[in-house]
């Protein structure tokens, strides 16, 4: 193997978001996450949302939106051709 070009491998700490610490090996000194298996749904058995309510919450925000947005270019474009028609008329 070449030396000097692999990064140090040493004690690593993990620390969840609920405070659980778990102390590992990693090229990182300390990594953070969100969420663990001590207080995952999955392997705590407990059913609880995790945030998925706020993401439909923002889905929604950006799907009116960009209907409202849709529904603009409409009118504009339906105004247009008005003013085309009358002006073909004259």
């Amino acid at each position: 193997m070449k030396k000097k070009i692999h990064p140090n491998y040493g004690p690593a700490t993990i620390i969840c978001a609920c405070g659980n610490r778990v102390e590992t090996e990693s090229t990182v000194s300390e990594l953070k996450v969100e969420i663990c298996s001590a207080c995952h749904p999955f392997y705590t058995g407990q059913k609880k949302i995790v945030d998925s309510a706020g993401r439909v919450d923002r889905f929604k925000k950006r799907l009116e939106k960009s209907q409202s947005i849709i529904e603009e270019e409409k009118s504009k474009k339906e105004t247009k051709t008005k003013k085309a028609t009358k002006k073909k008329k004259k």
